[in-house]
């Protein structure tokens, strides 16, 4: 039993490397010198040449970098946050606001609800603790407080009129949170877009050697 789990534990290491970079790499050089044997260039030492291209291209390759999983009670965190969402959604099913703050709310609620969806934007947020907080305070803390405040303030409006307008107050209130939301957005799209560059990095390296 323990030689078959050994036989099988070489095996999956074996399968690993010939899809590792370094092989890719590897065997890509070591067709180079198989060229160079076809043209001659590489005279009676072309086995010496096909492996030395090919090690050197093990050599340079990048070693391999598996995606680090998301930090302990990360994802834990975002799936508390996407339920707390759920019942925000539903507290605002039952409330109404005036316009044009009605309107920047459904707004903002969009948002939210892109951030979170799942898929390829969560899983990059998964990995952004502090963004996950920001969207975690903002849904739980921030949007709730500022329509409860709204509607205190608005029943106090009509008793004793005058001062400034609650509907101001609300309207500039959810234009910083959907500003934040949006600094989120922003904040992940760069994510990528340094990922995007790395890998460009890698690809024009890999194509010099």
């Amino acid at each position: 039993m323990a030689t078959n789990r050994a036989s099988g534990s070489a095996a999956a290491r074996a399968l690993r490397y010939l899809e590792s970079k370094k092989n890719l790499a590897g065997s890509a050089c070591g067709v180079a010198g198989v060229v160079l044997t076809l043209t001659g260039a590489a005279g009676t030492y072309w086995p010496l040449v096909v492996a030395g291209l090919y090690g050197a291209g093990a050599l340079v390759a990048p070693p391999e970098r598996p995606a680090p999983p998301p930090p302990a009670g990360l994802t834990e965190q975002l799936n508390g946050v996407r339920e707390q969402f759920g019942r925000l959604r539903e507290y605002l099913a039952e409330v109404e606001l005036p316009e044009p703050a009605g309107g920047r709310l459904a707004e903002l609620v969009e948002l939210y609800a892109a951030l979170l969806e799942p898929g390829w934007v969560a899983d990059v947020l998964a990995g952004e603790p502090e963004l996950v907080h920001a969207l975690s305070r903002a849904i739980e803390v921030d949007v709730p407080e500022c329509v409860d405040t709204f509607n205190r303030t608005r029943w106090w409006t009509r008793l004793t009129p005058g001062g400034e307008s609650p509907e101001r107050h609300l309207e500039r209130q959810l234009e910083l949170l959907h500003e934040e939301a949006e600094r989120v957005a922003a904040d992940l799209r760069e994510t990528e877009a340094r990922r995007q560059q790395t890998h460009t990095a890698y690809l024009e390296e890999r194509g010099r050697s």
